[in-house]
C-alpha cells in the first residue's frame, strides 16, 4: 500500500457523462478547492511513493484549475495522467496541458457511456468507436512526447469485441501505449447478498452501483485472455495484482507484448516486468507505472539488451529475426512495447466477503466524520461518503 506506482486524485465528481458501469454519483458543482487538493496531494506523499497521479472524477477537464493542478503535480516529482472521457479536450487546452507537465492521458471510451453530446457516437458498437480513438490518440501524437491510453469497460454483451480492438492497438502500436479492459461490476436484483453498513441494512437499489437488470457481473480475466487468445494465441501475461482474499485472483493482469503494425514478435515475461521494476525503484525509489512514449519506442533496445534475462524477451527476439531476414529492409521498421492491462475489480465471494484489489493503485483519500484521513478504494467511495463506512454483506442464505 505505501509503495505503489499509481494514486487516484479526484478534484471533481462532476461529470459531462453518465456512464452506465460508473461507480461515482454525479454532482454538479463539486469541484474542490485547488488549497484542499493540494492538500490530499501532500497527504499521498505522506503516506505512499508514487511514480503517477491519477487525476479522474468526474470529469476532470471540467475542474477549472486542471492546468495549475497538473503543474503542481509536475513540480513534485510526479507524473500527472489525466483520465478523461475526452469530449471537452481540445487542441489549446492540450497544448496548455503539457506546457504545465502533463505525462499522459487515459481515455476512457466505451459503447454504453450515453455520449449524448456527441451524436454522431450513438449506438456506435466498440469497433466503429475506434474512429473516435483515433481521433484522441492523434491529437496526442500532433503534441508530441505525450503518453496515450485506453480504457473500456467490459460486459457480458461486449466481450466479443475485445479481440478487435487489441488488433486495432496493435495496427496504432506507435499512438497507442497501453490499452485497459475494466470488467463490469454492480449489484443486480438477483443479488444473494444483504448489505449493510454497521448494523443497518441498505436496501441493494439505493446503493449507486446497481442495475435494475440482470447482468453478468463475475466475468473474470481469464475470460478476457481466452477471448484475446481468439485472435493471439501466444498471448501471455507477466504479472498480476492478487485479490486481498483471493491470492489465485488476477485483479490487474498485465500483458507486455512487443512489435510494430504487422506483427508482434512476442511477449516480456514475468523477469522481464521483474528486472524493470526493480531497476526503476532502485534509481528512483518507486515502481514504474507509465512509460514515456520515447522509452516504448525502444522494442528492439530492449530485445537486445534484455533477451539473457526473460525467456519471453528472448522469443520475442528470434520473431523479430525471423522478421527481419525475410525481408532486410524492415531493420528500418520500428518496434514498440504496448501494454494490456485487465482489471478484474471487487469479487463478491459465497460467505459474503470481498475480495479487493491488494496493494490497490486507484487508492484515494477519504477524511471520516471524525476528521481522521485516510487512503480507501476510490472504486468504492461512494460507501463511506453516503454511509459513513463500507458495506458488508451477509448471504441471504444466513438471513
Amino acid at each position: 500500500m505505501p509503495d505503489n506506482g499509481i494514486t487516484w486524485l479526484e478534484p471533481t465528481a462532476q461529470c459531462n457523462l453518465s456512464c452506465y458501469g460508473c461507480y461515482r454519483k454525479n454532482i454538479k458543482g463539486s469541484h474542490k478547492p485547488l488549497d484542499e487538493v493540494k492538500h490530499e496531494l501532500d497527504v499521498f506523499q505522506a503516506l505512499r511513493k508514487s511514480d503517477c497521479i491519477s487525476i479522474a472524477g468526474g470529469e476532470p477537464l471540467l475542474y477549472p484549475q486542471i492546468v495549475e493542478l497538473v503543474g503542481d503535480i509536475k513540480s513534485r516529482g510526479l507524473k500527472p495522467i489525466i483520465n478523461t472521457n475526452g469530449i471537452t479536450l481540445t487542441r489549446d487546452l492540450l497544448h496548455d496541458l503539457k506546457k504545465a507537465g502533463v505525462f499522459g492521458f487515459t481515455f476512457h471510451v466505451d459503447s454504453k457511456q450515453g455520449r449524448g453530446r456527441e451524436p454522431q457516437w450513438i449506438g456506435k458498437n466498440e469497433v466503429e468507436l475506434n474512429e473516435l480513438r483515433l481521433h484522441y490518440a492523434e491529437m496526442l501524437a500532433a503534441e508530441g512526447g505525450i503518453a496515450c491510453s485506453f480504457n473500456s469497460t467490459v460486459y457480458a454483451d461486449t466481450l466479443q469485441y475485445v479481440p478487435a480492438l487489441v488488433k486495432w492497438a496493435q495496427k496504432h502500436i506507435d499512438l497507442v501505449h497501453t490499452m485497459v479492459f475494466i470488467l463490469f461490476r454492480h449489484i443486480t436484483p438477483d443479488s444473494p447478498f444483504l448489505f449493510y453498513a454497521g448494523d443497518k441494512q441498505i436496501v441493494w437499489d439505493d446503493i449507486h452501483y446497481h442495475s435494475n437488470k440482470e447482468e453478468v457481473v463475475d466475468l473474470m480475466a481469464p475470460d478476457v485472455v481466452k477471448k484475446i487468445r481468439e485472435s493471439y494465441p501466444d498471448y501471455a501475461p507477466a504479472a498480476y495484482l492478487n485479490g486481498t482474499h483471493r491470492a489465485d485472483h488476477y485483479k490487474w493482469l498485465l500483458t507486455e507484448r512487443i512489435g510494430n503494425g504487422e506483427r508482434i514478435f512476442g511477449y516480456g515475461g514475468k523477469k522481464f516486468i521483474e528486472l524493470v521494476m526493480s531497476l526503476y525503484h532502485y534509481s528512483k525509489d518507486k515502481y514504474l507505472s507509465y512509460a514515456s512514449p520515447g522509452a516504448l519506442g525502444l522494442g528492439r533496445l530492449t530485445m537486445l539488451s534484455l533477451w539473457p534475462f526473460d525467456k519471453g524477451v528472448r522469443k520475442a527476439l528470434r520473431g523479430y529475426l525471423s522478421y527481419v531476414l525475410a525481408n532486410p529492409l524492415r531493420l528500418f521498421k520500428k518496434a514498440y512495447i504496448q501494454s494490456i492491462m485487465i482489471i478484474q475489480p471487487v469479487d463478491l465471494l459465497p460467505n459474503g466477503d470481498q475480495s479487493m484489489c491488494d496493494g490497490c493503485p486507484d487508492i484515494t483519500y477519504w477524511k471520516d466524520k471524525d476528521g481522521v484521513e485516510m487512503l480507501v478504494w476510490s472504486c468504492r467511495l461512494e460507501e463511506p461518503m453516503n454511509y459513513g463506512n463500507f458495506l458488508h454483506m451477509v448471504p441471504k442464505s444466513e438471513e
